[in-house]
């Protein structure tokens, strides 16, 4: 049997370790040296832990290697250096994390003058990163003693590495009890005061998105952190203070001082938009504008009173926009591109328009804001982006209720009851400019135009105004509303609702199958549901579809198969595209 004899050959990495000259780079070069690392090699561990091989290897990571190297093996020892420092072996870790002169020779990478090497720069993160969770009290023991340390990785913030690693301090550090202890010295630390004055248009655009980053990322694992307790604990600290009234108010002056600054204005709102984040962020596979939008939610008082104030300025924004070039696009040049910042003002409109906060809503209405982004929405045709949110917008608004423990002597009751008469006013507009658009759209397909890109959003709107009105909190408004038109709208209205609007909703449930599939919504086990079974693949139960030189197949219904006409001679397949889901029409002639 071959397991008899020794085939096993001794690794180049162990016939170096023979020789009493060998230096650390000939043993960087050997592509199992890692892999030996990790396996407990007790001769190389002895010969990695010694003072003058940790060394070498932290002046690896922090020191740019020779330019005469070809650029492809130019960062191979610093790559498998950091590797080596950050496997997890205990004696690297015990020998780095106690001598402060090794920690010193690390330390000073941040003492370099921006801009830092991207590549070191996560070398360097990854190395103390791996050190503050594995030899936590040590490590946090020696960054504090340095005074400039947040004022080191804030100056360097243009590297996305140093992010990584306030987050890392700020999320890797166990137990509990430490973990507080380091936030409560970062708050007071002025860290998040510090970030919030990253984020202005005399900063640059990349240390502007990293501190947007930074704090959208600590609010999230904050608030994750928080749900994940199982009993009552001390306050984040981080978190409370961006959550502070004085905290958003200084974000926003920041955002809109001077000249509005496009890339200042949407990393701000960034983060406006996580604050007011009351489910964890995530990709959902279910249709968000139809599954349960519809609900509102409570956010702290203090983030809404720091906003309110600003609201005129982002009604600014969308009627003044920072200046852009024109584009070119599929459909033509593009003269007035509707640009990322008013999108992101959109995007704060809706979130705000679901929190549970009347006198917001009032001074929305006072601001005339919604008006205002339902003329975007007509005006730019194509941007669907622009058009998901102000259909989040309206369906916010539809499905409106007053908060709970409201009474009629609640300090906010006047307040609501103005919301509510605007609401009135505006979903008044919103019918007759439905049916208007819509005969627009008409006529210009009528002329051999192209359908206009909001139909379908439009659609959905028009259906959630029709349902609103058989269910409150609306029903009753709806009902008035409709009922106050004028006789040549109220006509057209009803009209519009029980044909054209109908007959739309019955195109849009056919089911095309494919085998016994219908179309079903999007979950999360979608993919493993999804298939076929061998035996409904049938040789004259398929046609074979061409269009636009691509090809599918089509499965025949059952009811059809037993026809003899099957197959049919031609087939119409329509596609149909509808917000983010695509229905598909089958016709057969």
């Amino acid at each position: 049997m071959f397991w008899k004899f020794d085939l096993h050959t001794a690794s180049q990495v162990e016939k170096l370790l023979e020789k009493e000259d060998v230096t650390l780079k000939e043993l960087l070069d050997e592509d199992d040296v890692l892999q030996e690392c990790k396996a407990q090699n007790q001769r190389l561990l002895l010969f990695l832990s010694q003072d003058s091989s940790l060394l070498e290897l932290i002046s690896l990571i922090t020191h740019e290697p020779p330019s005469d190297r070809e650029e492809k093996l130019r960062y191979k020892h610093a790559n498998t250096a950091c590797e080596l420092l950050t496997c997890d072996v205990a004696i690297i870790n015990d020998k780095v994390g106690g001598d402060d002169c090794l920690l010193n020779t690390l330390y000073s990478f941040l003492e370099q003058n921006p801009p830092l090497n991207p590549l070191l720069a996560s070398f360097f993160s990854k190395t103390f990163g791996s050190l503050i969770s594995r030899k936590t009290e040590q490590t946090i023991s020696f960054l504090k003693k340095k005074e400039g340390f947040i004022t080191l990785v804030l100056k360097h913030m243009d590297t996305s590495a140093m992010m990584d690693l306030l987050l890392r301090l700020i999320s890797c550090v166990e137990p509990a009890p430490v973990r507080q202890d380091v936030l409560t010295w970062l708050d007071e630390q002025k860290l998040i005061q510090r970030v919030t004055e990253l984020i202005h248009p005399h900063i640059d655009n990349e240390r502007q998105s990293n501190a947007s980053q930074t704090l959208c990322d600590i609010i999230r694992m904050s608030r994750d952190q928080a749900s994940l307790l199982q009993e009552p604990s001390d306050p984040d600290p981080l978190l409370a203070t961006l959550e502070l009234q004085q905290s958003v108010e200084a974000l926003l002056k920041n955002m809109f001082e001077g000249d509005n600054s496009e890339v200042c204005i949407i990393n701000g709102t960034q983060v406006l938009l996580t604050l007011l984040e009351t489910r964890k962020p995530g990709v959902e596979l279910i249709d968000s504008a139809s599954q349960g939008l519809e609900k509102s939610y409570t956010v702290n008082n203090s983030i809404l009173l720091g906003i309110q104030p600003y609201l005129k300025h982002y009604q600014h924004l969308l009627l003044n926009p920072p200046k852009k070039c024109s584009m070119l696009t599929t459909l033509g040049i593009l003269e007035e591109p509707f640009g990322n910042a008013r999108l992101h003002a959109c995007r704060l409109l809706a979130a705000l328009l679901h929190t549970i906060a009347p006198r917001i809503h009032y001074e929305l209405c006072q601001l005339d804001m919604i008006n205002l982004i339902l003329d975007l929405f007509f005006k730019f045709t194509w941007n669907n982006f622009l058009h998901v949110q102000v259909e989040q917008c309206v369906f916010a608004i539809l499905h409106q209720a007053v908060p709970e423990g409201t009474t009629q002597h609640s300090p906010d009751i006047q307040t609501y009851a103005h919301f509510c008469d605007n609401n009135t006013l505006l979903k008044h507009l919103l019918v007759q400019r439905i049916l208007d658009a819509w005969e627009e759209n008409d006529k210009t397909q009528a002329e051999g135009g192209m359908r206009r890109g909001y139909m379908g959003h439009l659609t959905r709107i028009a259906n959630a105004v029709v349902q609103c009105g058989d269910k409150e909190p609306a029903q009753a408004q709806i009902t008035q509303l409709i009922s106050e038109l004028p006789e040549d709208y109220k006509a057209r209205w009803k009209t519009f609702v029980d044909e054209t609007l109908a007959e739309i909703n019955k195109k849009n449930a056919v089911d095309l199958v494919f085998s016994d599939y219908q179309i079903q919504q999007m979950t999360a086990n979608f993919v493993d549901q999804f298939g076929f079974n061998d035996d409904e693949f049938g040789e004259h139960d398929d046609i074979v579809c061409f269009i636009n030189k691509g090809a599918f197949t089509v499965k025949a219904p059952d009811h059809i198969r037993t026809d003899s006409s099957w197959p049919p001679t031609a087939i119409d397949v329509d596609f149909r595209i509808m917000s983010d889901t695509v229905t598909y029409l089958q016709g057969c002639r």
